[in-house]
């Protein structure tokens, strides 16, 4: 193994003799002057595109308003009869009624985990283009994995704040050091035959509520 890295780190040095040695940050090198996001929309109609892109992944979408979140959110729950919820820290409390609530705590094993019905986290960014969720782990959102082993995710987007229309758009707000997960409807694969499995890499189920703040 080291013969054949050493063979192709040879050949890279090689070709890179004659090039000369370049001062210039990379940031600064490379130009980025492409095109942000396709096309003009007003918010509402972003929001619409992240729903309609949504419902094309498969996920669930469900729309409301603050005040009417904790009814939706309750009838979900009930409709999956979920019994426990994995709760992030930082998850408003009122959010949540009539439920068993389970901390998402360091310590949890991933058997404690995948016994839980359901989770329910907000998100830091969603992008319309794509119909990509993005968390970072912020106190709403909590750790990375009580995302990925429950089978039932519900994620709950403020709109129109937290929508955006591309990927470039997203990277803006988000820090590059925090723990990202971007989700694109419920897991899924074909690998096999290219057969559809779902739920190999996370929640067999993902449900999505735009919950309009104004």
């Amino acid at each position: 193994m080291s013969g054949s890295r050493e063979l192709i780190l040879g050949r890279v040095r090689r070709a890179l003799a004659d090039v000369p040695e370049d001062d210039t940050p990379y940031e600064q090198a490379v130009p980025r002057d492409y095109r942000e996001r396709h096309g003009e929309r007003t918010p509402a109609e972003t929001v619409d595109l992240l729903a309609e892109n949504l419902a094309d992944y498969r996920a669930v979408v469900h729309r409301t308003s603050a005040p009417g979140l904790p009814s939706v959110l309750a009838g979900i729950l009930a409709a999956r009869g979920a019994r426990t919820v994995l709760v992030p820290a930082g998850l408003p409390s009122h959010w949540l009624t009539g439920v068993e609530q389970v901390p998402d705590r360091a310590e949890s094993t991933p058997y404690e985990l995948d016994r839980v019905d359901s989770v329910v986290t907000g998100c830091a960014v969603a992008i319309a283009e794509t119909g990509t969720l993005v968390l970072d782990g912020s106190p709403d959102q909590g750790r990375r994995r009580i995302t990925l082993v429950p089978d039932h995710h519900i994620c709950v987007v403020r709109v129109p704040d937290q929508v955006v229309s591309s990927v470039p758009q997203a990277l803006r707000r988000l820090a590059p050091a925090r723990p990202m997960t971007w989700i694109s409807g419920p897991s899924a694969t074909s690998d096999i035959e290219l057969e559809r499995v779902e739920g190999v890499h996370g929640p067999r189920t993902l449900e999505v509520v735009l919950m309009s703040e104004a």
